[in-house]
């Protein structure tokens, strides 16, 4: 279940491209299960994932010295907090491809802010929230922290090539513990505009990813990216 909040800064165009880069194994996953696997969020390779910039850091060591557990309530929630990330563009990114696909397999999965969020309306169990990420200088910009998932909706300037719009639910009321993160339900249909495949992929896995989809009962439009194409000289 998508739910809107006013707190979270998203684009109001429902038609802004989306994309999801994942190996076959992952995408295989996600179709035979119909559905989306979100990470734990301190699991991310970037250790600074939901933790706070220098400034709003200070800040919370001053609250924290006359109450503890407001700073190890940070540290912990890190854990319940899961994310799906996704990189908006109008077109493929060829960084996108070389940092989550390898050995020129893969594919790319496209879709839209407004598919996401009617793909995420059948999952009944856990709330989830969209908002675009902020990219800023950690040791100078201030992260508010009024709403608790503010730290997850901010990464250091380096990242900013990702382009990152996120899927965030936090599962501390529901009382269980997850490893490494969980799956939600999903609409596939809805959530899929296109697939494309790795572009030096071989013609060989294009026509297998086909043929699993069609045998899978998904009528999903498949190409392989153009990226490599031939040149016109």
């Amino acid at each position: 279940m998508y739910v809107t909040s006013a707190d979270i800064k998203l684009t109001n165009n429902d038609q802004v491209i989306i994309w999801k880069y994942l190996d076959l194994s992952k995408f295989l996953d996600m179709l035979l299960s119909q559905k989306l696997f979100m990470s734990r969020s301190d699991k991310f390779e970037d250790q600074y994932e939901g933790t706070f910039s220098e400034p709003t850091f200070e800040e919370i060591k001053k609250i924290a010295a006359n109450n503890p557990k407001f700073l190890d309530y940070y540290k912990s929630h890190r854990e319940k907090v899961v994310v799906s990330s996704w990189h908006a563009n109008e077109y493929e990114s060829f960084a996108m491809w070389q940092i989550f696909t390898k050995n020129n397999e893969g594919l790319a999965i496209q879709s839209t802010i407004g598919r996401l969020k009617k793909a995420l309306e059948v999952e009944k169990h856990f709330q989830q929230f969209i908002g675009e990420v902020n990219y800023i200088d950690y040791k100078k910009e201030y992260i508010p922290f009024e709403d608790t998932f503010f730290p997850f909706l901010f990464k250091r300037k380096s990242f900013q090539y990702e382009r990152e719009i996120r899927v965030i639910s936090d599962v501390s009321h529901a009382k269980i513990s997850i490893n490494d993160g969980l799956k939600i339900e999903v609409i596939i249909n809805e959530l899929i505009e296109k697939i494309y495949i790795h572009p030096k992929s071989e013609n060989w896995y294009k026509n297998l990813v086909v043929q699993m989809v069609k045998k899978l009962g998904y009528e999903i439009a498949i190409e392989k990216s153009d990226l490599e194409s031939d040149i016109l000289i």
